[in-house]
């Protein structure tokens, strides 16, 4: 099976955009994620997917994290932690009893670890949720390698 034919046909499906955010050695921390699912009304559940070769995905090993789900607005924000450097940008944080959180996402969602499974190049990482905020506003979307945000705006003020 072709493997980058397989991701691209994945790539098919469009999705909101999270960071997934932890605090280890007194520093904050945090991983780009479109593989967010929830799990579990009670109790109450979500997951997130990261590919083994990342470092995050040893670092977030049994750590309290923070799953963010960014806002339109953000776009900057999920390259930032994607590993693109964004010159000039600063990430603004906010520090919870859970961990750090992102300011300015969409909605948040605090988790104690709850289960670790692996799953092929990847971990699954459950988490159980402790607290939870959430506000208006449009989500950042994903699909076929491509922020949706701008195509999606220019589409509305075209058939305007």
């Amino acid at each position: 099976m072709d493997v980058r034919e397989l991701r691209n046909c994945f790539g098919h499906f469009a999705t909101g955009v999270t960071v997934v955010t932890w605090k280890k050695d007194d520093r904050y921390h945090g991983i780009t994620v479109n593989a967010f699912t929830s799990v579990s009304l009670d109790p109450p559940l979500l997951l997130v997917s990261i590919d083994k070769k990342a470092k995050a995905c040893s670092m977030l090993e049994d750590r309290p994290f923070v799953v963010n789900i960014l806002s339109s607005d953000q776009e900057k924000t999920a390259w930032q932690f994607a590993g693109k450097e964004q010159e000039g940008f600063e990430v603004e944080w906010e520090e919870t009893d859970t961990g750090p959180r992102l300011k300015g996402a969409l909605a948040n969602f605090e988790c104690m670890p709850w289960q670790r499974h692996e799953a092929g190049d990847h971990i699954l990482y459950l988490g159980e949720i402790k607290e939870f905020s959430y506000g208006n506003g449009e989500p950042l979307m994903f699909c076929r390698g491509k922020f949706l945000n701008d195509q999606i705006r220019e589409n509305q003020r075209v058939n305007q």
